[in-house]
């Protein structure tokens, strides 16, 4: 039984500029627990397995938790949000779900309450993150969470300064400490991207945002075209440090959960 998951939206659809290849020579061979749905089934296996199904147009699909029973009831394929992740994590019995950026409160048609929200309030999956994404408004999602009966702690830190960008500056509830927090059948672990690597222009905010809506005039998914659009606008350094910050976290993921669970 896998004790954490890793979820495979980012993976399949924000890294523009990072080919298979790539992604697989920098993913951590001792990490085999990212998952994904193909044909009905729940998938969990290494990178070496992912990235065929990454290639697909099986994985065009985004799956949060409140769609996860229906697509797989109807045999659909998809790659797994946050929500999506800490869903089947209950299913397989994990305890934490992993993610990179993750969703929150903003002007997202169809999500101005991610589904990333409600699962942290009502499932008994703790999530590992690096931040709400940089386009939301993250004080109000803290604010949120905390109303909620959500922990949320940060590694190293009790601030929240934005995702790929220095974006915010919002309190969390203390600094992890995993005798006292993994307790907590509602937690949040906040695992930020170090300030010096983000990228420096946080005036990209608008324009990726801008893209974003963009996309919802065309019925597409907002957050690949925002991520899109960073990537472009930094020259692939945006997905780069988002790839690193996914592999850290699911590295660290690995630590807490072989030495606590």
């Amino acid at each position: 039984m896998k004790r954490f998951l890793v979820e495979s939206c980012l993976l399949s659809h924000g890294l523009v500029s990072v080919s298979s290849k790539e992604m697989a020579d920098a993913w951590p061979e001792d990490i085999d627990s990212i998952t994904w749905i193909e044909d009905g089934d729940i998938r969990i296996g290494s990178m070496a397995e992912f990235v065929s199904f990454r290639e697909s147009d099986k994985a065009k699909r985004r799956i949060d938790y409140t769609e996860l029973d229906k697509v797989l009831q109807e045999g659909g394929s998809g790659a797994l949000t946050a929500s999506g992740t800490m869903g089947v994590c209950l299913k397989k019995g994990a305890v934490l779900a992993v993610t990179c950026g993750m969703g929150g409160i903003g002007d997202i048609y169809g999500e101005e309450l991610c589904p990333d929200l409600p699962a942290l309030r009502d499932l008994p999956v703790k999530l590992l993150a690096t931040s709400p994404k940089d386009m939301l408004d993250i004080d109000k999602t803290v604010a949120w969470l905390r109303d909620a009966g959500v922990s949320i702690v940060g590694i190293g830190s009790d601030i929240c300064t934005g995702y790929i960008f220095k974006s915010a500056e919002v309190k969390l509830d203390g600094v992890f400490s995993s005798a006292r927090d993994l307790s907590k059948e509602h937690l949040l672990i906040l695992n930020g991207i170090p300030e010096e690597k983000r990228v420096p222009d946080s005036s990209l905010i608008e324009k990726g945002i801008a893209a974003g809506k963009l996309a919802e005039s065309r019925g597409e998914y907002y957050h690949p075209a925002v991520n899109a659009a960073f990537d472009e606008l930094s020259e692939g350094y945006s997905s780069r440090i988002q790839l690193h910050s996914i592999i850290e976290n699911a590295k660290l993921a690995k630590k807490i959960t072989e030495n606590i669970f």
